[in-house]
C-alpha cells in the first residue's frame, strides 16, 4: 500500500512538472491509474492530452510484464489489408495465463488516421494499436491508448475554418493550444520554436504558412520532445541570435 501511495506522490509531482495546474478530477483519475496499474508518468505511461489521460504502448507492455504476460499473438486481417494502399488491419490475442483462452483486440491504420511523422509505417501503426486494444481488454484499462488516435478530429473539436487564401494564420485555435501547451510541457523557448516553425514551414513569417504546414509541425514537435527533448533543444538553440560584441 505504502509503495502505492508513494507512486501517486510521485506521479503527481510528476505531471504538475510537465503539465501545470492540474484539476482534482484529474488528479483523481490519475490516482485510480495508480492505485491499480501502478502507471508512471516519469517512465512515460501516461500522458494528459485536452484534460484526459492517455495510456502509452511501453505503458502497457510494462504492465503485461508485471503481471507475468504468458505471450502475445498478432496476425494480419488480409480481408482488410491493402497493401498499395498502404492500409493495414491486424488481429492481437493476448493471453494473460498460459490456460488463458485470450482477449482479442483489432488495429487499423492507413494515410488517413496516423500521422504525417509516420507515414510509410502504416503497418507497424496498426499492429500496435491491435496489441494496445488487446492488453487494455485483457487487463481492464478503460482509457484509449495515445498510438490509438488518430488525426482526424473529432465533430466536437473541429478546428476553425481556413480563409479562403487557405492560410490559418499559424493554425485555428485548437493548434495554437496545442503548441502553447508543448511549450509550457517541456519548458521550450517561445521564440526560438517561433523560428524553428517559421523554418519547418519555408514561409517568411508563421502567418504565411497555412494550416496544414502548422499541423504538422506540432505533431513533429510533440513527437521529438517527448522522444529526445535535449536533441530537440539543440536544434532549437540553433535559432538563437549570435550575442553582439559589446565595443569599448
Amino acid at each position: 500500500m505504502m509503495k502505492r501511495l508513494v507512486t501517486f506522490q510521485c506521479n503527481r509531482r510528476n505531471a504538475r512538472q510537465r503539465w501545470g495546474q492540474i484539476s482534482p478530477t484529474v488528479l483523481s483519475g490519475l490516482k485510480e491509474l495508480t492505485s491499480q496499474y501502478l502507471l508512471s508518468v516519469a517512465s512515460g505511461d501516461l500522458l494528459l492530452l485536452d484534460g484526459r489521460w492517455y495510456v502509452t504502448h511501453s505503458g502497457l507492455l510494462g504492465l503485461a510484464r508485471r503481471n507475468r504476460c504468458a505471450g502475445i499473438k498478432v496476425q494480419p486481417v488480409q480481408p482488410f489489408c491493402d497493401p498499395s494502399a498502404q492500409r493495414w488491419a491486424f488481429e492481437a490475442t493476448v493471453y494473460k495465463t498460459k490456460a488463458c483462452r485470450g482477449f482479442v483486440g483489432y488495429g487499423d491504420a492507413d494515410p488517413s488516421n496516423v500521422s504525417s511523422l509516420v507515414r510509410g509505417a502504416e503497418m507497424r501503426v496498426a499492429e500496435t494499436r491491435a496489441v494496445n486494444r488487446a492488453l487494455r481488454k485483457a487487463y481492464g484499462i478503460g482509457i484509449c491508448s495515445v498510438e490509438e488516435i488518430g488525426t482526424v478530429p473529432s465533430p466536437t473539436e473541429k478546428l476553425p475554418p481556413q480563409g479562403t487564401n487557405g492560410n490559418g494564420n499559424g493554425g485555428g485555435p485548437k493548434v495554437r493550444d496545442r503548441l502553447c501547451q508543448i511549450i509550457r510541457q517541456h519548458k521550450l523557448d517561445p521564440e526560438l520554436v517561433k523560428a524553428y516553425a517559421v523554418d519547418f514551414c519555408g514561409t517568411k513569417t508563421l502567418r504565411d504558412a497555412t494550416r496544414e504546414q502548422v499541423e504538422n509541425f506540432v505533431h513533429q514537435l510533440a513527437d521529438w520532445a517527448e522522444k529526445d527533448r535535449n536533441a530537440l533543444v539543440c536544434q532549437l538553440n540553433c535559432y538563437s541570435r549570435p550575442k553582439q560584441e559589446v565595443v569599448a
